[in-house]
């Protein structure tokens, strides 16, 4: 096993081929979903050619990509994390995202996996800003950027191919810098 980082009660490891299926159950659950596609599933073929072969890719470019959430005493797979460069490249701009089974949430494991992966970009991978996005109504999501140290930026609007109930209101982007983590007393 591959382990990217260790939390208190998590190991985030690399995916494997055979975790397709972790990854087709866990978009099958409407309410994980909800915000993402408006509860429709991922086809298992779309996880099987495109998603785990895009996220395997991510390894061998260095250390950002996605990891699957494993509860440490139990070995469960809660759901899964990624560290990012921005989508244009700039390795100034990363990416925190999640997605855990619904019986993982408010359990404080989005936050505790987004505050580690923050201290491994601030501490150890050189990165400036961290950014995280989700929808405006998306109030867990958010309530988690802020309690992990990010702050709101601004509310944006996208034009997706098939919206979803509450994309009237737009995305939010959450940021924090490296100058303002190291200047936070309360981490």
């Amino acid at each position: 096993m591959h382990v990217y980082l260790e939390t208190p009660r998590m190991v985030l490891r690399r995916f494997t081929p055979a975790d397709v299926d972790l990854i087709v159950e866990l978009d099958s659950d409407p309410e994980v979903m909800r915000y993402l596609s408006g509860g429709r599933p991922t086809p298992p073929e779309e996880v099987r050619d495109e998603i785990i072969p895009n996220w395997l890719s991510y390894y061998d470019r260095g250390d950002f990509g996605f990891w699957a959430a494993i509860e440490r005493t139990t070995g469960a797979f809660l759901g899964w994390f990624h560290f990012r460069p921005h989508p244009d490249g700039d390795r100034d701009g990363v990416e925190l995202g999640y997605r855990l089974r619904r019986a993982a949430w408010g359990l404080g494991y989005a936050t505790e996996g987004s505050r580690a992966l923050i201290e491994k970009g601030f501490t150890e991978l050189g990165v400036d800003r961290i950014f995280a996005e989700t929808m405006t109504v998306n109030t867990a999501s958010r309530r988690v950027m802020a309690k992990a140290g990010l702050r709101y930026v601004r509310t944006f609007f996208q034009n997706w191919p098939n919206p979803i109930p509450g994309d009237e209101h737009g995305e939010v982007e959450y940021a924090l810098t490296r100058q303002e983590w190291e200047q936070d007393p309360t981490r």
